[in-house]
């Protein structure tokens, strides 16, 4: 046993892959693998061995391809004992093979069912299993040459005694996990295998790929490396460059201490790889040419591209994930975050410079971020630091609001007027029989505070906000092509995703089922013939399949089920939240009638707010709750659509996530804008809900106060517990139950004291489940910033503050809480940017109608310019209260107490615009009510054009690359073409060098010059 608790079979698979690059598995019949080195001077050509049917239940001997002798087990430690202690520590650590030189790539998981006893005991019956397999191969041969599987070995008490423990779905695991890996091998990967772990029940498959294989792999994938030739980069004119670098040396402190936040004056002329031009990159150092990220996205390629064929279906990585058979799949961090003694790694700088709360005040190390994690997470990153940034002046100008509204709030009229008990208002009740009359001086505290977000600077805040938005928007755009050229993204195009394994599946169950519909068709059904051998057949079948599989495709009616469900289902849970939403509505209505009736005169005072609170709380929990229902539900729905691709998939789940949440999130705001109050009918004649439940009115300062109270509370509440507890302690919960599954607690004592390697502390992770709900949480906030800022000036603020600590938490989830992501190429935030685009515009639309329905500022226009005898607003209050008669009551609904307030009362006020009763139309809408109505849908459409259109201007004035990043694309375009033009020029002289006869054949001899090279490049990838 070696220092890394791997065994011999790890050195025995070392070695085999450093000559020949295959390994050979033998499975006995108690799952053990078997592990056999290829023999050179044994191999008879290209000998090769036909697989034995699973369903024969002779012995489990699954991809055979050749089987010699095992090698001397004498041999285990030899290649660890070369190692130098440099090596060796590495080694430990889990990032290289056991040779200490090939570094781990990516990791692949599986459940191994460990045999009891000790490790000398395993030991001795490997020995046994070696001597079992050689007489197996012979009787093997023997019996595929008579075309018969061979019999099971009846007299060996052992194999009768394991005959009883053999599992048919883990034989059938690891027979697609050997297929699987032997098809890894022949795309030119390394493998090496560790079952001998410090955790219980699981191996791992460490893969590396050569050289070789990642230059092949970066030609295919088209990947960008940098060349030899830089180019001087400028920032555009002396003057700029001299802004530039005062402004960088200004801000230097906040600036992380990493290498990727210079200002670079060089850059390297990128081009796609290729093999044939390895001249134009320095190669001079192989192991860091392709960094670590790369290499991992690369090996996934391969990974997505492997298929199983041997099945009933065609099975990727991702079906075998999905089915078991492998029980996970990550590329390795790059070491230690934590202790003195870690070694400088990319990760640990990213621990120290991004992802932690003492570095807030800091910039984002954006470069490092996307040389780490790659493209995809980068863009997120860098846009939520632009998000956060844009934040910082909308807050500024959100408090000044919020500032002028508390300095002027003693100099408003309307709350004057209010707050006067000179003035001897008496209101009507606010619900029927236990309420009685009261006074207007009452709401006094209600106006005033009203009066702090109602207030004409919130018009002005609300067209600011709509032009905030755009230049977002904008300045995004920019930013990110500034992102793309630094990270020779120009010209990137989306490469075609694989199809999806489910989709997969799908197509080649429709293709089975049309080949079996087309085989009982062409045959009679009385010819039936015995096939001479299952095994074939089922292959044969499964080909077939796979044929059938390239032309079909799922059309629109084999999806139609699945469409029909999805908007079923939709339909439904917008109506469920439309039904909590109506259930909350008769909450606040009985809650206020029961206080009402209460003998605790304190109780009965603070009725409002204890209502108003309860409620608020209460759809808080609701939606924290349904936005995880409805999530799951979202992308059960995807699933049944069976989209083709990953991006597909991808997209269909965000916009049915969005729809869910978005309606989850601002259906109970909506409701209080737009529609609270506004279905109450009048004393005498209101409306009823179940003819008991009176419809609940707005305070006397208006509902913008309720709109405001609502809409802190939900967002500062998914804020706090959604965004940041429960992206703390669901992680940390799982990563618990993940080391208890794992029984850590039955390890040895000297076990205890042993480093987990760094692919086992890796596994212990939490997989990276996507950026979904990372943007779609802030899109959500981002709904709360702009559609109803009108009635909150302060939401930006309370954005900014949690999207501090947002960036740092998420940066440390990524780090050090999560399984290294897959490093994706993208150019842009994808179907985000028309979301937010789409919330912007609708926000204008929203806050136009919040101004104007559900503010007061329309009616105050109104009645200044129109109905004030001096043009002021002295006398508003009692224009926008209407009279009524007590007598008019509906029997039953009158106050029980109708001398609450000390005197009989023959008149009470409620805000309205009505006829009085002693008019010729009682209680009928006055013309009051009309004009207001009419500059209200006037004042609606004007702002929502007029700032559409401003901001359709800052849209068309801010261009979308920068001038000097447009310039710099344009420079590399003349570079490289002067690059290549020497290159043949070069060519050419050296044709011309070779003299008069070798000009005459140059065009000929040039051909086969390149042809050895291009044979040589064939041989070194593999192909």
């Amino acid at each position: 046993m070696d220092g890394n608790g791997a065994g011999p079979r790890k050195n025995a698979q070392n070695h085999d892959a450093k000559g020949s690059g295959k390994t050979f598995l033998v499975h006995n019949r108690s799952g053990n693998h078997l592990p056999e080195q290829e023999q050179q001077s044994a191999m008879k050509g290209d000998e090769k061995y036909s697989p034995v049917p699973l369903s024969e239940k002779g012995v489990d001997i699954i991809n055979i391809k050749g089987i010699e002798d095992i090698g001397d087990v004498q041999q285990d430690s030899i290649l660890l004992n070369s190692l130098s202690p440099e090596e060796s520590a590495q080694c430990r650590q889990g990032l290289y093979f056991q040779d200490g030189l090939r570094r781990v790539d990516y990791v692949l998981t599986y459940h191994v069912k460990k045999p009891s006893g000790s490790r000398s005991r395993r030991h001795s019956s490997r020995l046994t299993d070696n001597a079992l397999a050689r007489s197996l191969r012979r009787s093997l041969e023997r019996s595929l040459r008579r075309g018969r599987a061979p019999p099971p070995p009846r007299n060996d008490p052992e194999a009768a005694a394991q005959e009883h423990s053999l599992d048919y779905h883990e034989d059938d695991k690891r027979f697609r996990r050997d297929e699987f890996e032997g098809n890894l091998r022949e795309m030119g990967l390394e493998l090496e295998k560790d079952e001998d772990t410090k955790t219980p029940g699981v191996g791992y498959v460490k893969i590396h790929a050569p050289w070789h294989v990642l230059c092949r792999e970066a030609e295919f994938m088209k990947l960008k490396m940098p060349t030899k030739k830089v180019y001087e980069v400028k920032q555009g004119s002396n003057l700029v460059e001299k802004i530039n670098a005062f402004i960088h040396k200004v801000t230097e402190p906040l600036h992380p201490k990493v290498e990727e936040n210079r200002i670079q004056h060089v850059k390297h002329l990128s081009y796609p790889f290729s093999r044939e031009k390895k001249h134009l990159f320095d190669l001079s150092d192989r192991d860091s040419f392709f960094d670590s990220k790369t290499r991992s996205s690369i090996v996934f390629e391969i990974l997505k591209r492997t298929k199983c064929t041997r099945a009933k279906y065609i099975m990727g990585i991702t079906s075998l994930l999905a089915n078991g058979v492998y029980m996970a799949a990550y590329p390795l961090h790059d070491g230690d975050i934590d202790g003195e003694n870690v070694d400088p790694n990319d990760r640990k700088l990213l621990r120290e410079e991004w992802a932690s709360y003492s570095v807030f005040y800091k910039y984002q190390p954006i470069g490092l971020i996307r040389k780490y994690f790659g493209e995809k997470i980068g863009l997120y990153f860098a846009w939520l630091g632009v998000y956060t940034q844009m934040l910082i002046p909308a807050s500024l100008v959100g408090v000044i609001v919020f500032l002028y509204g508390c300095a002027t709030v003693d100099d408003d009229i309307p709350s004057m007027e209010i707050c006067d008990s000179r003035n001897n208002i008496t209101m009507c009740p606010l619900c029927d029989r236990a309420c009685s009359y009261w006074k207007l001086n009452t709401a006094c505290g209600t106006a005033r505070a009203s009066h702090l977000f109602d207030n004409p600077a919130t018009v002005f805040f609300s067209i600011f906000m709509a032009l905030w938005a755009a230049m977002f928007m904008e300045h995004w755009k920019r930013r990110q092509m500034r992102l793309n050229y630094i990270w020779d993204l120009t010209g990137f195009e989306d490469e075609e995703d694989h199809p999806r394994a489910e989709y997969e599946f799908r197509v080649m169950q429709k293709s089975l089922r049309k080949e079996r519909k087309s085989h009982r068709i062409s045959k009679p059904p009385e010819i039936v013939e015995e096939p001479t051998n299952k095994w074939k057949e089922t292959v044969q079948t499964a080909m077939a399949g796979l044929k059938l599989t390239e032309k079909e495709k799922l059309t629109c009616r084999d999806r139609l089920p699945a469409y029909m469900t999805n908007l079923v289902m939709m339909l439904l849970m917008i109506g469920v939240t439309f039904a909590i939403v109506f259930g909350v509505i008769l909450y606040r209505i009985s809650t206020k009638a029961a206080l009402h009736m209460s003998s605790n005169p304190t109780t009965r005072s603070n009725v409002r707010v204890t209502v108003k609170a309860t409620a608020a709380i209460i759809n808080l929990v609701i939606i924290l709750i349904l936005d995880e229902v409805y999530g799951a539900i979202a992308r059960w729905l995807t699933t049944l659509e069976v989209p083709k691709s990953d991006k597909s998939f991808e997209e269909r789940l965000i916009f049915k996530t969005f729809i869910l949440k978005f309606v989850n999130a601002f259906t109970p705001i909506i409701y209080i804008a737009f529609f609270r109050g506004r279905l109450v009918g009048r004393p005498g004649s209101y409306l009823y809900v179940f003819e008991s439940y009176r419809m609940e009115e707005c305070a006397h300062g208006g509902c913008l106060m309720e709109l405001c109270i609502q809409l802190s509370i939900t967002m500062l509440g998914k804020q706090l517990i959604q965004n940041n507890l429960f992206e703390i302690g669901i992680p940390k919960l799982k990563k618990l139950i993940r080391y208890i599954k794992s029984k850590r607690g039955t390890f040895q004592e000297e076990e205890h004291d042993k480093k987990l390697q760094r692919y086992e502390t890796d596994y212990f992770l939490e997989p990276f489940s996507g950026l979904t709900p990372e943007y779609m949480e802030m899109i959500i906030q981002f709904g709360f910033v702009t559609l109803f800022v009108a009635s909150f000036p302060l939401a930006p603020l309370f954005a900014l503050l949690n999207n501090i600590i947002e960036i740092r938490l998420d940066a440390k989830k990524f780090v050090a809480e999560l399984r290294r992501p897959v490093a994706a190429r993208a150019k842009d935030i994808g179907i985000w940017y028309n979301i937010l685009r789409g919330v912007a515009k609708v926000a204008v639309i929203i806050n136009a109608f919040v101004i104007s329905f559900t503010s007061d500022f329309i009616p105050r226009l109104v009645y200044q310019y129109m109905y004030s005898p001096d043009g002021s607003m002295h006398g508003f209050v009692n224009h926008t209260l209407s009279y009524f008669n007590v007598s008019h009551f509906q029997e039953g609904k009158e106050p029980v107490d109708p001398f609450f307030l000390g005197y009989p009362v023959e008149i009470c006020r409620y805000k309205d615009y009505r006829e009085p009763p002693w008019s010729q139309t009682p209680y009928e809408i006055s013309k009051e009510f009309w004009a207001v109505l009419a500059v209200r849908l006037a004042f609606v459409i004007v702002f929502q054009n007029v700032v559409m259109l401003m901001s359709d201007i800052v849209d068309w004035l801010i261009p979308d690359i920068p001038k000097d990043i447009s310039l710099q694309i344009h420079k590399e375009k003349i570079l490289l073409v002067e690059l290549f033009m020497k290159e043949e020029q070069g060519k050419a002289q050296i044709a011309d060098s070779m003299g008069p006869r070798g000009g005459k054949d140059s065009c000929n001899n040039h051909s086969p010059a390149a042809r050895p090279r291009s044979a040589a490049h064939t041989h070194d990838s593999g192909v």
